[in-house]
């Protein structure tokens, strides 16, 4: 009934899930992930049980494929069960029961593990696998994961049809403010076409809480400033602080400088009105 990627960024620090479904909040089941230990997927008639112990092995130092074959294991609903787990290092480990729906199955490799279930054919994994792979390793992990399951979704995805589906990654002190280990927490539950909402969500995500690129900044003199100055005042705000924090923008707020796409938001917001 889901499709799923489970994933470690090149560079260590994050851990993720992807996954959609023909299920009602396939968020609130399926993904779970801990900042610098991993991440996994419980799906095909989920055994919820999974996520906490999962996640418990593999602060141990036990390895992905053996986090499985331990799970697994003790479960004796482990023929409807299908599992995907990632570890802070080595290959991923994707387990598919024998009495899961057609067609299920899973493909892992280092640092993923793609899996699913009544899907339109192993087309789906493969597809996945290959957006995996052909994605920036430099890129934010939840691009990379949402670029595979849109792959999958492309083709043929849950073949009984769509309805949900969820993104999150972990990685240490990147959540908001540096308070949390939650980078991206994002779900559709219920939605007609749920992945490309996902991706919409993933912008506004961007937009309100990456940090800026230094790179991109401009310098707020001269007739620049004037104009932001001028925008602000249009709508009764006056610094660039006070608006920002009612437009959940001070993520990306530097002093004397702004944003390209803080400016952009600006603009857009004062031609609206």
């Amino acid at each position: 009934m889901t499709f799923s990627i489970v994933a470690r960024s090149a560079d260590g620090h994050s851990h993720g899930v992807a996954v959609a479904s023909r299920f009602l909040a396939v968020g609130s089941a399926v993904p779970a992930a801990q900042a610098q230990i991993g991440a996994l997927a419980t799906q095909s008639y989920a055994n919820l049980g999974y996520r906490p112990q999962g996640l418990t092995l593999l602060r141990t130092g036990v390895a992905a494929a053996d986090v499985v074959a331990g799970l697994t294991a003790a479960d004796p609903g482990r023929d409807q069960r299908q599992l995907g787990v990632v570890g802070p290092t080595g290959d991923g480990a994707t387990y598919t029961g024998t009495a899961c729906h057609e067609w299920a199955g899973g493909l892992a490799g280092d640092g993923y593990a793609i899996q699913g279930n009544i899907l339109a054919g192993k087309q789906v994994v493969v597809a996945m696998v290959e957006a995996w792979a052909a994605s920036d390793p430099a890129a934010p992990l939840g691009r990379r994961l949402l670029a595979a399951l849109l792959a999958g979704d492309r083709a043929g995805g849950d073949r009984r049809g769509r309805q949900s589906a969820a993104l999150l990654v972990v990685a240490k002190g990147q959540g908001y403010g540096g308070t949390s280990d939650v980078a991206v927490d994002l779900r559709v539950d219920d939605h007609a076409d749920p992945v490309p909402e996902l991706s919409r969500l993933l912008d506004l995500h961007s937009l309100y809480f990456d940090k800026p690129d230094p790179a991109t900044l401009l310098d707020l003199t001269g007739p620049l400033a004037e104009e932001v100055r001028s925008l602000l005042a249009a709508r009764g705000y006056p610094d660039l602080e006070s608006w920002a924090g009612v437009e959940n923008l001070e993520e990306r707020l530097v002093p004397g400088r702004i944003d390209p796409l803080v400016l952009h938001h600006l603009r857009s917001r004062s031609a609206s009105t």
